[in-house]
């Protein structure tokens, strides 16, 4: 039978409702499908607060922080452990130099994840800024205990160390911050001031140096490598140096060291000119008044004990001084020998 006749009886069959050929129901087959097929995953649901940490960084963007505050704080309200809410709205205080309110929020980040490196390291730094410098340091210990290797961490944990005047521990963590990134000026001018606190002038030298040729010259790194270069006896250097900070920010301090270099190199009366300068631009400044005194009492001495209006003013100027700063035994034994 033609294939053609077969087809067409078999329908005719089919809808006489006799058997012989199999007639599919489509519904049927529709039900199967959906029975062998995968199960289709249901969506998770968003946690509470991501939708407005999702909005404050849209608002961010636009430069909005304001607004973008607002959502983050509304998300911690909403979701008390969203971290990233914390942390977010802690870089806006920071950035705003609200560095209490900026400490508080990532305290909450680093504790509820103290496995989070960012929340332990931006809670350093907030402490940082807020000179509560123990514990800025526990805190960067941390951070370092989950990414020792981190850049950051390791040069603001040297700072740190620093400013708790400890060189020692923080010679540590400024060598490592250079062996991670030696073309970094900070951190060779880092180092640099760790080396001159623990008395290695040489040292310190060496990095400032190097410092010097890897970033934009400050007031502060000159005045540093001028004080180490004395240190070693290169006063002519120092002096060199010091005429650049005081034409880049003339300051009593860099008057200061110009004139104990002067003093160093036995040019007396240009040592007395910048001392005198110095408490021009500031009366209180105790290293400037002492050395104003050295430079009188030399003049006493010389002038066989005659000159006692040099022995007088030199006195007074001891004595106020050590209203300042009462901790200066070495001032005290002068004031006990000519006062």
């Amino acid at each position: 039978m033609p294939s053609r006749i077969r087809l067409a009886a078999c329908l005719g069959l089919a809808l006489a409702g006799a058997g012989g050929c199999a007639v599919i129901d489509p519904l049927k087959g529709a039900k199967q499908e959906a029975k062998n097929a995968p199960p289709v995953r249901q969506a998770d649901p968003i946690e509470p607060g991501r939708v407005n940490v999702a909005r404050a960084d849209s608002l961010a963007a636009t430069g909005d922080q304001n607004a973008a505050l607002l959502e983050l704080e509304r998300a911690i309200a909403v979701n008390p452990k969203l971290t990233v809410a914390y942390l977010k709205a802690g870089d806006i205080y920071g950035d705003r130099g609200d560095w209490n309110t900026a400490e508080s929020r990532y305290s909450e980040a680093a504790s509820l994840e103290p496995q989070n490196f960012d929340a332990q390291y931006k809670h350093g730094l907030s402490l940082q800024m807020l000179a509560r410098f123990a514990e800025s340091v526990r805190a960067y210990l941390r951070a370092l205990a989950i990414r020792p290797n981190d850049f950051e961490a390791n040069l603001n944990l040297a700072t740190a160390y620093l400013q708790l005047e400890e060189p020692r521990q923080a010679q540590v963590y400024a060598v490592r911050a250079v062996r991670l990134n030696s073309r970094s000026g900070a951190a060779r001018a880092n180092l640099g001031a760790v080396y001159a606190a623990l008395g290695e002038h040489e040292a310190a030298v060496n990095e400032y140096q190097q410092a010097s040729g890897l970033m934009e010259l400050s007031a502060q790194l000159l005045l540093n490598w001028a004080d180490s270069l004395s240190r070693t006896g290169r006063h002519a250097e120092a002096v060199n140096t010091l005429g650049e900070v005081i034409r880049m920010e003339p300051s009593a301090t860099a008057y200061e060291r110009l004139g104990a270099a002067r003093f160093r190199m036995r040019a007396y009366a240009e040592a007395e000119s910048a001392f005198s300068r110095a408490l021009e631009l500031d009366g209180n400044h105790y290293p400037a008044l002492n050395g104003l005194a050295v430079c009188l009492l030399n003049r006493y001495v010389w002038s066989k004990e005659a000159d006692t209006a040099a022995r007088l003013e030199a006195v007074r100027l001891l004595r106020r001084s050590m209203q300042i700063e009462s901790r200066q035994p070495q001032i005290a034994e002068l004031l006990r020998r000519y006062g």
